[in-house]
């Protein structure tokens, strides 16, 4: 059983939250798999309330659906979605990023610079992933728009899960991210117009490689299916 109590900060719903989201991400529970209140209460040793709070949060992140009769199941991993959630980060994150960059304080380049110093050193996907996530948000936290960053936290777990299950399997090599050293590089000399630019090609074209691989990763399952059958 986790361990849950009040006193290790947070509270119960926010916690179930994070620990689901984070096997949803990393894989740990697959797409389409049923999640049941009663197995996940009894987990955690919570009542029915957090964690019926918990999959609400979950869905708004688009890490799980929930479906008449059926209950709540993890989301698929659907070209269509990566597209509305790539649209949508590179929208917000735009608008929060103009907002930031004259804002920007020593503290948060030099954690975007630390960010990006571990991203060209990760040993694997899972580690490139979460050094691009605190990159993001590094730049982004001036903008002082509580609001909006947490819209953009939603929308990064959903694009850190479609970049988890995607990329794993992709033959992923460690690389220089040249993107990020240009953005950071424009933030550095408070030049919104290009920093801004450039972060929105960057999300966008990120956003369409996923898309294609997975596109290329179902029509490689359907001629699967086709000559077995």
């Amino acid at each position: 059983m986790q361990d849950l109590s009040e006193d290790s900060g947070g509270t119960v719903t926010s916690r179930i939250t994070r620990i689901l989201a984070d096997r949803i991400i990393a894989g740990a529970l697959p797409p389409g798999e049923r999640l049941r209140q009663d197995h996940i209460a009894a987990e955690f040793g919570a009542s029915h309330v957090p964690v019926r709070e918990a999959f609400r949060r979950l869905e708004a992140q688009g890490l799980v659906i929930s479906e008449p009769r059926r209950g709540v199941r993890v989301a698929r991993l659907d070209p269509l979605a990566v597209r509305e959630v790539t649209e949508m980060r590179a929208a917000l994150e735009v608008l929060a990023l103009r907002h930031a960059v004259q804002r920007m304080t020593a503290e948060s380049l030099a954690a975007a610079h630390q960010a990006l110093l571990d991203s060209t050193t990760a040993a694997d996907i899972v580690a490139l992933e979460a050094s691009n996530r605190r990159f993001h948000r590094a730049l982004l936290v001036p903008c002082g728009m509580p609001r909006l960053l947490s819209s953009i936290d939603d929308l990064h777990a959903a694009s850190s899960r479609f970049l988890l299950a995607t990329w794993q399997t992709a033959g992923w090599q460690p690389r220089s991210d040249h993107e990020h050293v240009a953005i950071l590089e424009s933030v550095s000399r408070r030049d919104t117009e290009q920093a801004t630019q450039l972060l929105s090609q960057h999300i966008l074209a990120a956003g369409e490689a996923l898309i294609a691989l997975l596109e290329r990763r179902t029509s490689d399952a359907d001629k699967s299916v086709d000559t077995s059958g």
